[in-house]
């Protein structure tokens, strides 16, 4: 009975060691820009940048294969800060500005067949088979995938709603510098 306790545990402090000693020489190491431009991303793996993902996306801004201005949800400040991280020159003032919208569910059109919650990256869009659904505001991220899928036409784009949570001064016209004389 003790030759074999000594033996397993001979057997696990092997395999400890052997661990120990590959986890050292077999490391991988992480791009540090790359982990810095994964965490600049919105992470909703939406897509809209044509990439699959946000990593995918941060591995293209890397190499130099994607412009700096691909992410949609990030918006002109994302650009920016990516330009700079990559000390990149962009020009931004003919980066579109999208209205935000989020998706909308007309009750009177939705057959609840699913297909939209199935798609959606963040799960903003709650339901149940033959059941109506509705959308979380907060969650969605304007991707649009599930326009695409809905059958009926019952989704569709709308504007943000202004409050005072999300309502923001609109932003200077900076295009033209004058100095006082």
């Amino acid at each position: 009975m003790l030759d074999m306790v000594i033996s397993i545990g001979g057997i696990g402090l092997g395999l400890g060691a052997l661990l120990t000693i590959s986890a050292k020489y077999l490391r991988v190491e992480n791009d540090p820009l790359l982990e810095e431009i994964i965490q600049m991303m919105p992470g909703t793996q939406c897509g809209q940048c044509g990439y699959p993902g946000c990593k995918p996306a941060a591995e293209g801004l890397v190499k130099g294969e994607a412009p700096v201005t691909l992410c949609p949800p990030g918006g002109k400040a994302l650009a920016a800060k990516l330009a700079e991280k990559l000390g990149v020159e962009v020009d931004l003032s003919k980066m579109e500005i999208k209205e935000k919208t989020i998706a909308f569910v007309d009750e009177s059109l939705c057959i609840g067949c699913t297909r939209c919650y199935q798609v959606c990256p963040t799960d903003a869009l709650l339901g149940a088979p033959q059941q109506l659904h509705t959308v979380i505001s907060d969650i969605c991220t304007s991707c649009e995938d599930c326009i695409s899928m809905c059958p009926t036409g019952a989704l569709r784009m709308v504007p943000i709603e202004r409050t005072l949570q999300n309502w923001n001064w609109p932003k200077p016209d900076t295009s033209q510098h004058r100095v006082a004389s």
